[in-house]
C-alpha cells in the first residue's frame, strides 16, 4: 500500500493534462489536501499540443506564472492567429486571427458593413481590418494596448514536455507526490461501482477518494475500467493519423501557426525558440503511412530532427467525462485533431469547471456530474462544428479526400449555423461555447461561403461614410502596426536577450 490512508486526489498519468490538473489542485484545494500522481518514465506521451489559444493566461496567471519565465522555461514564442493555407483552394490563404475585426457601429457588428461593402465593390480582403493579422503578416508583436488603445491578444508556441515539466515542479514544490509506476490494474469497490485504488508492479496499491484519468488514449480508468462509451465523429472528422517531426530553425519566426491544406490532410508548422514543430494530419483512406512521412518531411524548413513519428486516433468524445468518481482529461476524454490548437485548452476547461463543483471527501450528486457532463459535451460539439466547417467548405474540386469532406454529412448544429450565415450573415454565439462570432466570421469568409443577405439597418448608413469607415479604420489598423517590433526582436528582449534560433 502507497500511503497509509486513501489519497484525496490520485491522478493517472503525467503529460500535459496531469501536471497540468496536479498543478491545478496543488494551488486551489484547502491545505491539508493529498494529492498524488502516479506515471512511468517507461510510458511516452504524445506532446505534440505546441499551440494554445489565448485561454490559456487565464490558467498561468491564476497558478501566478510569470510570463517571461514561462516562455524561458518552455521555448515559448508568441502566437497573433492561425493561418489557413490552401483551405479554400491551392494558393489561397486567410487567418483566423485572435481579436477584433473591423468595428462594430450602432447595433451591428462589422460583418454587416462588410458584407454590404463587398457587394458594392468597396470591402478588401479581411485581413486589412484586422489588427493582430496586420501585426502577424508582417512579423510583428506587441503586448497590450496599442498607441490607438485596441487591444491585441495573443497566445503561445511552446514546447508540450518542458510546459508539463515547469508543472511538475510547481506542483510538487505545492506538495504533489509522483509516484513512479505502471498502473497495472484498477480496482473497483464492490458496493459502488467507484475506483478504489489503482494497482501498480511489485504488490503496491494507491488508493484515492476522487480519480483522473490521464492516461492517454487506452483510458485505462475511464474506458477500460468504468466502460464508459466512445463517441465516434469520424463521420465528421474522418483523418485518423498523425506524423510529426520537429526541425531545425528555419524560414520566418512567424508570430502565427501554420497550417497548411494537403491533397489528403493538413500540415501544422509552430516555431519555437530552439526549434520548429511539424506534423501532418490525414485520412489513411486516402494517404499512406509511406507517403505521409514523405510529404511532411519535404515540406520542413530545416533539418528534421529525428524520425517522423507516428499517432493513430479516431476522432471523437467519451459519452460521460465524468463517471463515478473519475474525471477523464486530455486524450482520455476524447481527441480533436489540433487545427484550431483546441487540446491544451479543453483541459483547461474540464479542470475549471470541475473546481467550480468540485465534491468533498470525493463524493459528488448525480446532479452535479449531470451537469458536468452537459457542458463538456456541449463544448466539445460547438468545438467539433467549427472545425468541420473548415473542411465541408472547401473548393479544392477533383482531389479525392477534398472531393469527400465536401460531401460528407454535417451536424445538424453546424447546419443551423450556415443557413442564418447564408441568409443574413448573421452569427450567433450560443451559451458559452468557445469560438466567438469574430472566429466564425474569418472562416466563413476565408472558405469562400457566401452570406446572400445581411441586415437591412447596414443600408442606413451613406455610401460615402461606409467607404470612409472602412479606409479610416484600415489605416489607423496599418498605423498601429508600423512602430511595432519584429516577433524575434520583441521576444529576445521580453526574456532577456535569450539567444533564440539555436538548438539547446
Amino acid at each position: 500500500m502507497t500511503g497509509s490512508a486513501p489519497y484525496d486526489f490520485v491522478i493517472a498519468g503525467g503529460g500535459t493534462a496531469g501536471w497540468m490538473c496536479a498543478a491545478a489542485l496543488a494551488r486551489f484545494t484547502p491545505p491539508g489536501t493529498r494529492i498524488a500522481l502516479v506515471e512511468s518514465e517507461a510510458i511516452g506521451t504524445v506532446g505534440v499540443g505546441e499551440a494554445t489559444i489565448p485561454q490559456i493566461h487565464h490558467f498561468n496567471g491564476a497558478l501566478g506564472l510569470g510570463e517571461a519565465d514561462f516562455l524561458r522555461e518552455t521555448k515559448g514564442t508568441f502566437k497573433l492567429g492561425i493561418s489557413f493555407d490552401g483551405w479554400l483552394r491551392e494558393g489561397a490563404s486567410y487567418m483566423h486571427a485572435f481579436g477584433n475585426v473591423g468595428r462594430p457601429l450602432g447595433l451591428l457588428p462589422f460583418q454587416h458593413f462588410w458584407l454590404r461593402a463587398q457587394k458594392l465593390g468597396l470591402a478588401k480582403p479581411l485581413q486589412r481590418y484586422s489588427l493582430n493579422e496586420l501585426a502577424a503578416r508582417t512579423m510583428r508583436m506587441h503586448r497590450g494596448k496599442t498607441a490607438g488603445g485596441h487591444e491585441m491578444p495573443y497566445a503561445y508556441h511552446f514546447d508540450a514536455a518542458l510546459y508539463a515539466a515547469t508543472l511538475r515542479r510547481f506542483a510538487e514544490t505545492r506538495g504533489v507526490e509522483r509516484i513512479e509506476g505502471i498502473i497495472e490494474h484498477v480496482a473497483l469497490d464492490g458496493e459502488s461501482g467507484d475506483i478504489a485504488a489503482l494497482r501498480l508492479g511489485g504488490q503496491r496499491e494507491v488508493a484515492g477518494r476522487f480519480f483522473f484519468d490521464c492516461t492517454g488514449f487506452r483510458a485505462l480508468l475511464i474506458g477500460e475500467a468504468l466502460g464508459t462509451g466512445f463517441d465516434d465523429w469520424s463521420n465528421y472528422l474522418p483523418c485518423d493519423r498523425a506524423v510529426a517531426v520537429p526541425c531545425a530553425s528555419g524560414g520566418d519566426f512567424t508570430p502565427f501557426t501554420r497550417s497548411i491544406a494537403g491533397k489528403s490532410g493538413w500540415q501544422w508548422r509552430i516555431p519555437l525558440q530552439h526549434r520548429i514543430g511539424n506534423g501532418l494530419v490525414y485520412s489513411s483512406t486516402h494517404l499512406s503511412d509511406d507517403e505521409a512521412s514523405a510529404t511532411l518531411l519535404g515540406g520542413l524548413d530545416g533539418e528534421p530532427q529525428g524520425n517522423p513519428r507516428p499517432i493513430r486516433f479516431t476522432t471523437g468524445r467519451r459519452a460521460e467525462h465524468w463517471r463515478g468518481n473519475c474525471l477523464a482529461l486530455g486524450l482520455a476524454a476524447g481527441f480533436m485533431e489540433p487545427l484550431e490548437s483546441t487540446s491544451i485548452h479543453l483541459v483547461q476547461s474540464a479542470i475549471s469547471r470541475f473546481l467550480a463543483v468540485m465534491p468533498a471527501h470525493g463524493e459528488a450528486a448525480p446532479a452535479v456530474r449531470d451537469w458536468f457532463n452537459h457542458q463538456a459535451a456541449f463544448e466539445w460539439e460547438r468545438i467539433r462544428d467549427f472545425l468541420v466547417l473548415h473542411y465541408t467548405a472547401n473548393q479544392r474540386e477533383g482531389e479525392p479526400f477534398w472531393d469527400h469532406v465536401r460531401h460528407m454529412p454535417l451536424p445538424d448544429t453546424l447546419i443551423a449555423k450556415l443557413e442564418l450565415w447564408r441568409e443574413a450573415g448573421f452569427i450567433h454565439r450560443e451559451h458559452e461555447e468557445l469560438f466567438t462570432e469574430v472566429g466564425w466570421f474569418q472562416v466563413l469568409a476565408g472558405q469562400g461561403v457566401e452570406a446572400r443577405g445581411y441586415n437591412p439597418m447596414a443600408d442606413a448608413l451613406p455610401e460615402a461614410d461606409l467607404r470612409a469607415m472602412l479606409e479610416q479604420t484600415e489605416t489607423a489598423l496599418v498605423e498601429q502596426v508600423k512602430p511595432m517590433p519584429r516577433h524575434l526582436d520583441f521576444l529576445q528582449g521580453y526574456i532577456g536577450g535569450a539567444r533564440v534560433g539555436e538548438a539547446a
